[in-house]
């Protein structure tokens, strides 16, 4: 397991990432996250990356140790701010109520972990994790990434909302007239990062630029 180092200075945040299309958000979100100061533990299924390998030409390895120095390596990121976990590493501090950060985003968020999360499963450390978050009255965020929505769907997305989850689906607005995916890809962090109290200059804030 990695070693954990936090001292009252350095802000924590659980960051899980699905098997669901949209790995460049997630791996945007981490780059902005580390540069902010913060210490991401960085959650990752066998699942999302494949789709890491597909959408970003990011092939990562299978052990939490082989992803973190890949990680380190891509976003050139002090090795101290990064730790990753492993699917069972039921010992990590997210597995814990007395430990785990009190914010978490799972970006991009599949149908299905949306609903292993709704349902509490906890069969793997991303859905504990959230678990964690949810009964301990942290934050959470999940960019669900699906389309069209099915009623399962909807329903899954209300009962969280109800609990107090944020859901931001994977939408990006125009009116900052885009010129890049980069620039889609940053309107959603963006977003993301002011919903956790997270200063950021990706995109300008509505109105402001007109004036």
């Amino acid at each position: 397991m990695n070693d954990v180092k936090i001292d009252d200075q350095n802000k924590s945040i659980t960051l899980a990432m699905t098997g669901a299309s949209g790995a460049p958000y997630g791996l945007r979100l981490l780059e902005c996250l580390l540069a902010s100061g913060y210490q991401v533990f960085v959650l990752i299924s066998s699942a999302a990356r494949v789709v890491m390998a597909t959408e970003h030409n990011l092939k990562l390895p299978a052990s939490p140790e082989g992803i973190k120095k890949a990680l380190v390596e891509y976003l050139n990121c002090p090795p101290e701010r990064l730790v990753v976990c492993g699917k069972e590493e039921w010992f990590s501090p997210v597995a814990s109520g007395s430990a785990a950060p009190k914010q978490m985003v799972v970006c991009p968020c599949s149908a299905g972990s949306l609903a292993s999360i709704a349902h509490g499963m906890s069969d793997n450390l991303i859905e504990r994790a959230a678990d964690v978050v949810l009964k301990e009255r942290g934050q959470l965020i999940l960019m669900v990434r699906e389309t069209p929505f099915s009623t399962l769907h909807l329903e899954n997305m209300h009962k969280l909302s109800s609990m107090g989850v944020t859901i931001m689906p994977a939408a990006p607005g125009f009116y900052h007239n885009p010129k890049s995916i980069d620039d889609l890809v940053d309107f959603m962090v963006a977003r993301v990062l002011d919903h956790l109290g997270i200063k950021q200059g990706l995109v300008p804030r509505w109105g402001y630029d007109q004036r």
